[in-house]
């Protein structure tokens, strides 16, 4: 399975939303990690496709599908580093509104124990090349 293959909200997806609790929590940013924030959201997932991370690894990627953004937690300090047009970064004295129903929310399960953090610098390569390629192929 690919991230962009998790774009699309399927009927499993909506029945476990549905019987979600829609719980939410404030989580610091900057102290665990730092969140690149990428829209729309088919750019972020292409993005970690061609990083080839893979999407059973457990790395923490939250999806809005109202706002079409993707949220993918980097190491805590160097999110600056993926700071591109069409991204946001949170870090440092600011706040994520988190889910707290994995199943429902999360593209990808977070984990009990401390989950693996995706390179940012890596990622910001990877957006320029989605980017350099989706431009090439318009013109």
């Amino acid at each position: 399975m690919t991230w962009a293959a998790k774009k699309a909200v399927d009927s499993r997806t909506r029945a476990l939303w549905a019987r979600g609790d829609d719980s939410t929590r404030w989580a610091r940013c900057g102290d665990a990690w730092d969140v690149v924030v990428i829209e729309p959201i088919g750019l972020g997932l292409e993005a970690l496709d061609q990083m080839g991370a893979d999407p059973s690894s457990g790395y923490p990627v939250l999806a809005d599908h109202i706002r079409d953004r993707l949220y993918v937690m980097v190491r805590a300090g160097t999110g600056h580093t993926a700071h591109l047009p069409g991204t946001r970064v949170l870090s440092r004295d600011q706040q994520l509104l988190l889910p707290c129903t994995p199943a429902a929310h999360w593209i990808s399960t977070p984990r009990e124990t401390a989950p693996p953090l995706l390179r940012a610098d890596k990622l910001a390569l990877a957006l320029r090349e989605v980017c350099r390629l989706k431009w090439k192929a318009a013109a």
